[in-house]
């Protein structure tokens, strides 16, 4: 009987059923729509930090910095003997290398990092900054510096324009014309690729490190460092005198590198002087949801060093990814919130309105034996069924809105570092302390996944629409008496 009579009073009331699940739909598409594409903003901002970060990083130690002692011109400087006692013109070329920020620790402080209770892994990493100095000199000696520090070692994506530009030589007794480009290095650990630098690059042509490798001078270098220089698996690269066999081509997973080039660890230490130190320790916790708990142990137990979470790295990213993160997360959670509650509002007083013209049909169940339960449940039914065809149409509405969004892929900025006081809290791989370009932007391309507990979520908010309606209904037919079904008879 109960399903007899439902499907008899939905089919009758076709527009009024209708006009109520429209009303839950436009509020349930618009959770939908507002999940996913946050969902998406995180997802964003992840590739982002793995791109600075390296794959599966929660933390990174860092030397504590120190305000800077002593005069400095702040750049490297250069000396070349451009003698021409049988050459009008010398062609020479010079690198300078330098540990990122000059910020280095001790190696064994992995070891000691990896020690602390709620760490999982720990592994090191050497960030150099190679400035690397072209030129053709006549007579006389020659000297020059990159002057500023902004020139030297800030290499972005696409090697050796990333901070290098071209400088005006001193020159003694002659004239010369030279070009300063720089770019990155990373000393990788060979033995242990799922943290560092290069964990959130996969290899795309050629190989990457083994194990067995931890001291051959061999070299993976950026897709784009690479595209830029003409370099391809089995190149050679030649670095302060150094010659390294080129074995893979890395191709970052989110965005463009901000390493350009990759050695094994020993090697980057010899080549940059910095025998048994490192510049960054990457470090993995055990619980995701102790992060801050592990900071403080590092940060209590081993002096001298900084420790940057993901959280405050994240801070750090501005550009329009930060804008509209900012915007889905608050504006879209509390339109969400007064959309839904507008419809479940709307569909309370569109239930009860339409209980109230069914007053002579009610009064007159009641007059035939129908308990006020039994109308109650009647109505409450009703409800059910539009709350659940709300539901439906909700969550095709809000996939069609997230698949168009995914389709359309708008595209979105991150600038790196630019609120984190000239880079002292940018993560490794040549976006960490001492890499202070002005702008280090990444585009990323925005996608709305819609996951099985947004589904859920939807599912959820049509059964709790349906219930506020038939609630309001039911209790309004409750207090229906068959009298009032004789008083509406005209």
């Amino acid at each position: 009987m109960f399903g007899i009579y439902l499907k008899r009073e939905l089919g009758r009331r076709k527009k009024a059923a209708l006009v109520i699940a429209l009303g839950l739909a436009l509020g349930i598409a618009l959770v939908i729509t507002v999940n996913s594409v946050s969902a998406g903003m995180t997802q964003a901002q992840d590739k982002v930090l793995q791109s600075l970060y390296g794959l599966g990083t929660d933390m990174t130690v860092t030397k504590a910095r120190t305000a800077p002692t002593g005069n400095s011109s702040g750049g490297p400087r250069f000396e070349f003997d451009a003698s021409a006692d049988d050459d009008d013109d010398a062609e020479q070329s010079s690198d300078r290398v330098m540990t990122q920020g000059g910020q280095a620790l001790k190696a064994a402080l992995v070891t000691q990092v990896a020690g602390q209770k709620g760490v999982a892994a720990a592994v090191g990493a050497l960030t150099l900054n190679v400035t690397k100095v072209d030129g053709s000199f006549t007579q006389g000696k020659a000297q020059s510096s990159t002057g500023g520090s902004g020139n030297g070692g800030q290499g972005g994506p696409g090697g050796g324009n990333g901070g290098g530009s071209t400088a005006a030589p001193q020159v003694q007794g002659g004239g010369a014309s030279f070009d300063v480009n720089s770019y990155s290095v990373a000393g990788v650990d060979v033995t242990d690729q799922d943290l560092g630098p290069l964990a959130g690059s996969k290899i795309t042509s050629g190989v990457t490190f083994t194990s067995a490798q931890t001291n051959a001078k061999v070299a993976v270098v950026s897709k784009a460092y690479a595209k830029e220089n003409s370099y391809k698996a089995g190149s050679s690269l030649k670095i302060s005198g150094t010659t390294y066999k080129v074995i893979g081509i890395a191709t970052p997973d989110s965005s463009d590198s901000t390493t350009d080039v990759y050695l094994p660890l020993k090697q980057a230490q010899t080549l940059g002087d910095a025998a048994d130190q490192v510049t960054t320790i990457y470090v993995k916790a055990t619980d995701s949801q102790q992060i801050d708990t592990v900071k403080a142990a590092i940060q209590k137990n081993i002096s001298g060093t900084t420790v940057t979470t993901s959280a405050d790295l994240a801070e750090t990213v501005s550009g329009s990814l930060s804008t509209a993160s900012n915007l889905a997360t608050s504006v879209g959670k509390w339109l969400s919130i007064a959309v839904l509650v507008a419809a479940f509002l709307v569909a309370a007083l569109l239930t009860s309105s339409a209980v109230s013209r069914r007053v002579r049909e009610f009064g007159t169940l009641k007059a035939l034996g129908w308990p006020s339960r039994r109308v109650t449940r009647q109505v409450v039914g009703e409800s059910m069924v539009n709350g659940l065809l709300g539901g439906a149409l909700g969550i095709g509405l809000g996939l069609a809105a997230a698949y168009t969004v995914t389709a359309i892929s708008p595209k979105l900025t991150a600038e790196l570092g630019g609120a984190g006081g000239g880079g002292g809290m940018g993560g490794p791989g040549g976006g960490g302390p001492g890499r202070q370009s002005a702008s280090n932007t990444m585009e990323i391309a925005l996608s709305a996944p819609v996951s099985l507990t947004t589904i859920a979520l939807a599912v959820g908010l049509a059964v709790a629409g349906g219930l506020i309606a038939g609630a309001m209904g039911g209790w309004r037919a409750s207090r229906m008496r068959p009298a009032d079904a004789l008083r509406s008879v005209s």
